[in-house]
């Protein structure tokens, strides 16, 4: 496997209280990035992190923050 074959389809968004949306981060499994979401959203900001998925395959499979 090179680099080009690689995916990190699962996202961690970050939305502000302006309801400002920004990617923190794209990794290649949900558990690498709910730990990331988890330690970010552990500091006690007002911001809000979650975790999605991208589907690679159909329709909608782009970033939704691109």
């Amino acid at each position: 496997m090179n680099d080009s074959t690689v995916t990190l389809p699962w996202l961690v968004i970050r939305q502000d209280d302006n309801g400002n949306r920004y990617r923190v981060g794209r990794y290649a499994t949900r558990a690498e990035a709910q730990k990331i979401a988890d330690s970010l959203d552990s500091r006690g900001h007002k911001q809000l992190y979650w975790v999605q998925r991208i589907d690679q395959n159909g329709p909608g499979g782009e970033d939704p923050l691109d």
